[in-house]
Parts: structure tokens; sequence; C-alpha cells
């Protein structure tokens, strides 16, 4: 396996806006809102300024993800959190259970607000260069990691507002996605990482500093013990894949090696993934990685390094 092949410009220019169906918004109101995510989630929210956002996951009591968000507050009382559409319903309801006395009110409101994604120049100056930065003026938007160096954002505004810029091929921002190597948890992988395992701790997805969370324990040995044995890596297939695909190695083809965390079918630039595998599948002489139709998947390096000191 090679991760070090040069990776080829697929999103020069390319820019602009575009709608994101796939995400969907949950509204979290009270005095208690950011106490109760924070209790929740595997970030820090009481801490959370009002120019920055979150990456946070929330896990099971294993360490698992069973959902990921990019969340930020607009007043000490109202946090947002942006999530995967087919995972919305399930995942409030989980929350809800959790709520008790704590004064906070959870809502969809993916029906009166609506997810773009901005790339390129369509990014706002004022959002500055670095991830996870928030601005709120006139709309809410949120830093993301780039995709070969092109600024890509979420912005939050009300259904039915006209785009402000160019419009953006979906596909274009899909594989923005997978090139950011930053992964979310989908229907299609509920429950089935651990933070690390997508690479949360290197992109500020996961605080080791804050209090208790569901799965907390698990997260913090696979972290300080030296227990995880997968991470997730960028990837060209030479067919078609899905996020939550199992993949294998030629050394053991009766086993899988990894899982798709995230894919897109781009249709000028091929098949690209964002694949969590073994640390032994990379090891010298573990073969080739490929689907369990006989695809094959080639790896490139990842936009960010890994972070050994936490």
């Amino acid at each position: 396996m090679n991760a070090n092949a040069e990776l080829p410009d697929l999103t020069s220019n390319v820019q602009g806006e575009c709608a994101l169906p796939h995400l969907g918004l949950i509204h979290a109101q009270g005095a208690d809102a950011a106490h109760f995510l924070h209790n929740q989630l595997s970030n820090d929210f009481v801490l959370l300024p009002p120019d920055q956002a979150r990456l946070a996951a929330f896990c099971n009591a294993k360490g698992r993800m069973q959902a990921s968000f990019i969340g930020f507050k607009t007043s000490p009382e109202d946090v947002w959190l942006v999530l995967r559409q087919d995972l919305l319903a399930q995942t409030l309801k989980r929350l809800r259970l959790f709520v008790l006395r704590a004064k906070v009110v959870m809502t969809d409101v993916s029906q009166q607000y609506e997810v773009r994604g901005l790339l390129g120049d369509a990014v706002p100056a004022a959002l500055g260069a670095t991830p996870w930065s928030l601005h709120t003026d006139p709309a809410w938007s949120v830093r993301l990691y780039p995709a070969q160096g092109h600024g890509r954002a979420l912005q939050i505004v009300p259904l039915g507002s006209a785009l402000t810029t160019s419009a953006l091929d979906l596909q274009d921002w899909l594989l923005s996605e997978v090139l950011s190597g930053v992964a979310d948890v989908q229907a299609a992988t509920f429950e089935a990482f651990v933070p690390q395992m997508l690479n949360y701790e290197s992109v500020d997805g996961v605080n080791f500093k804050k209090g208790c969370y569901p799965g907390q324990e698990v997260v913090a040995r696979s972290q300080f013990r030296g227990t995880l044995k997968r991470r997730t890596y960028l990837a060209f297939c030479t067919g078609a894949l899905s996020a939550g695909e199992e993949v294998f190695s030629a050394v053991d083809p009766t086993q899988p090696s990894g899982m798709v965390a995230q894919a897109c079918q781009h249709p000028v630039h091929g098949h690209w993934a964002l694949v969590c595998l073994q640390n032994s599948a990379l090891e010298e002489g573990a073969g080739v990685i490929s689907t369990g139709q006989g695809a094959s998947l080639r790896l490139y390096p990842l936009p960010y390094v890994l972070r050994e000191d936490i």
C-alpha cells in the first residue's frame, strides 16, 4: 500500500454555494443548553467562545459514535447542531432521554433553516483561515477544513433564502467533504467507530480535559493507552463504494480489514472515500486493499497531521 502518492488537483476553479439536503439542524434552547450538551458530547460547549464552532461526537457507553455534530452558540441559551439528516430523528430522541430536569428544549428546525456548503471564493472573508471559526452576521457561517487548500464553510440561512454567490454542483461539494479528510457519522456507520478511528482527536473533535460524557472512559483509554488499532485514510477506488461498506486485505480476503466512512461518486473524478483501516493493513507486505467486489483502493496522504501529543 502506498499512502504517499501525489494527489491530483480535483478542486481547481470549483467555487460557489449549494444546499446540503443530507444535513439537518437541531436547536437546543434554554438556560442549561450548553451545560447539557457539554455533558453529552465529546467536546467543550460550556467554554465555547462566540467566534468558534465545535466538532463533536455523540457516543454510546462503549465509545462508539452514534452521531457527529458541528455545533455553535448564538447566545448563552441557544446552541445549534448540524448533523446528518438520516440520523437526526433518532439522535434527537436519545438526547431528549437525558434531559431530565435540565432547562433545555431540543427541537428539529430543519424545516425552518437550510444548511449550505460554500467552496472557494464563496467562503466569507470574515471567517479567516482557522477551521471551526464562526461568523454570525448576516448569516451563520462555520469555517471547515479545506479541500486541497481551497476554503470550505457551512452556512445556515432561513429556508428559501436566495443564493448570494454562484451555484455549486452538489457532487463537487460531496467530493470536497471527502478531500477534507473529516468524515461525519451517518446511518450506514452508526456505532461503527470510536472518535479516534475517524481521526477526530487530530481535527479538534475531542476535548480530553473536559468532564465525563457517554463513552468518555473508552475514548480516553484508546488515546492514552495506545489501544487504537484503526485510522481513517483518503482513498481512490477503481469501482463504486459506499459508506458502511467493508474492505479487505489481500493477505486475508475472508476478514474485513476496514470500513468506508464516507464516499463520493463524482461524475468526472471517479470514486473517492475516507476509509477506516486496521493499522496492520498498512504494514509492509500487507498487500492490496479492495472492496468485496474486487475494486482496488489507492491511498493518499491526509490533508492534516495526526497528532501524537494531546
